[in-house]
């Protein structure tokens, strides 16, 4: 029998560190319900200690995650560890995923502490943590960097502790794939009790190879647990990508004689609803999931697929989910046929009154806009207005006039604590007119880092333009994401989201492995 390989998502924890991709605490259980879906092994929830935002969410989870692992990081002091065991109280099986530092450059410069001090610590919060839970990760913070000795006695000394799981992280991006499978191999043999644990990678993007040197780690190291992400979401140039890892393992199972638990039909739902989520694009040439990943405009091409599909395909489309993504709802759709599908997509809420609130949305959208597709829904859904939880601002009306040789202007009906406000400007256009009409009351003072705007099905131009804005303000970056077949309107909703996130003001810490 082949050797299954463990599917760690970070989506939720390392992921939502990329500038402005903080997520709630519903959208986080919504994206975890889609890993379950998609049979991940191990969801790491998020980072229970950073904020109370950020326990509720990882505790959200850990009470409805059922068929996964939930997972918190915590650093490696009590403080953490404990806050992570109170979140993970209801989880069928939780892990704790604790860290510290052990390269040279980050003991002296950022802990300020020695060697031998590490170690100690290390060794303390895993015993610790083993009080509290069965299953412990550790982590070498900055590991590939380190030194080879020092590494070794401290992650000795942590299996000795009860540490189940041993990653090393290329936390910064620096690996070459033969170097790191390499490195991974000779931890393996000079720790004596290196067989009492799962080794596993986690590896960064920033030169590119975060996928290849978590496959050489997998292949000549030895690991059996990959760190990944969906659309290799993450801070910097981001994570190593869960959707090409598990389709590497699985299209060349010839060559790493590994088995992936992921049912691989739920990978592209999960890469949509993590984009929308975000506000994050995929790249149309994004391998697995990019919109043009099974398309050929060469003549050639298309003459060879058509004869026989293996000449220019390595996967079937549908064996990712493309094939999924069909129309599911029209305007003569029923209240039912429009909650059956919302649990198809994994989007459960709290009361009637949200789910009626969100049919009325569909309703409108669908006397707007013929087809719905999934994307529709979830972007509709996404949509502040759809929820009952009380945010700051909030969409109601827009009104703008544009025409060739005069100034546009916009009129923007919101709402503020509840309170309608209406506010009216010229900008160098409609979009321009709008964020500046909700401007003249709210003079947030945020500095705006990124506008683009992605249409969320393709082929027609009915489809719903999704704007994403990304604000900066007090050393916070957010990400606004608003839905709407007008673009206008799509933008000041976006803009109205951002504003809703930077008033929020949750604290965050930032971790890194």
């Amino acid at each position: 029998m082949s050797e299954q390989l463990i599917i760690f998502d970070t989506t939720l924890r390392d992921g939502e560190q990329s500038p402005g991709a903080s997520m709630t605490k519903d959208e986080k259980l919504r994206i975890a319900r889609q890993l379950e879906r998609l049979k991940v092994d191990v969801i790491e929830a998020g980072f229970a200690a950073s904020s109370n935002g950020d326990f509720d969410s990882v505790k959200a989870i850990a009470d409805h995650i059922k068929d996964s692992t939930v997972c918190s990081l915590a650093r490696a002091n009590d403080r953490d560890i404990s806050r992570a065991a109170e979140a993970l109280q209801g989880a069928n099986r939780a892990r704790i995923h604790t860290f510290i530092a052990t390269s040279a450059l980050h003991m002296e410069k950022k802990l300020r502490m020695t060697p031998e001090q590490v170690l100690e610590q290390a060794k303390q919060s895993v015993r610790f943590a083993r009080n509290l839970v069965s299953d412990i990760e550790f982590s070498p913070e900055d590991g590939y960097r380190s030194d080879v000795d020092f590494l070794c006695r401290v992650l000795e000394a942590v299996i000795k502790e009860g540490a189940t799981t041993l990653n090393i992280p290329d936390t910064v991006g620096y690996a070459v794939p033969e170097l790191y499978g390499e490195f991974i191999r000779t931890l393996r043999e000079r720790i004596p009790n290196s067989d009492k644990a799962i080794w596993s990678v986690h590896c960064h993007n920033d030169l590119g190879m975060a996928v290849a040197n978590s496959l050489a780690g997998v292949k000549i190291g030895g690991a059996r647990q990959v760190e990944c992400t969906i659309n290799g979401l993450g801070e910097r140039a981001g994570n190593c990508s869960l959707e090409e890892i598990v389709m590497a393992v699985r299209t060349r199972r010839d060559y790493f004689g590994l088995d992936v638990a992921v049912d691989t039909t739920q990978i592209v739902p999960a890469s949509r609803m993590v984009s929308q989520t975000t506000g994050f694009v995929v790249q149309p040439n994004k391998a697995v999931v990019g919109a043009n990943a099974f398309a050929h405009a060469s003549g050639i091409h298309q003459d060879g697929v058509l004869k026989a599909r293996d000449t220019y395909e390595i996967m079937r489309a549908e064996d990712v989910g493309w094939a999924a993504n069909k129309i599911v709802l029209g305007k003569l759709s029923g209240r039912n046929a429009f909650k059956q599908r919302l649990q198809e997509l994994g989007i459960e809420m709290e009361s009637e009154t949200e789910i009626n609130t969100a049919f009325a949305k569909f309703k409108e959208l669908a006397d707007r806009k013929a087809e719905i597709f999934d994307e529709d829904i979830l972007a509709l859904v996404s949509d502040e207005s759809v929820t009952t939880e009380k945010e700051q601002y909030g969409f109601v009306s827009l009104a703008q006039r544009s025409e060739t040789g005069e100034r546009p202007h916009a009129t923007v009906v919101f709402t503020v604590e509840g309170k309608e406000l209406r506010g009216d400007a010229d900008g160098n256009g409609p979009v321009d007119a709008s964020l500046k009409a909700i401007e003249q009351h709210v003079k947030s003072g945020a500095e705006l880092l990124l506008y683009s705007v992605n249409a969320i099905t393709s082929g027609s131009t009915e489809s719903q333009g999704e704007v994403t804005v990304r604000l900066q303000h007090g050393g916070r970056v957010v990400n606004g994401v608003g839905a709407d077949p007008d673009i206008v309107v799509a933008s000041a909703k976006a803009y109205l989201s951002a504003l809703n996130k930077l008033h929020s003001k949750a604290d965050r810490v930032a971790a890194q492995g």
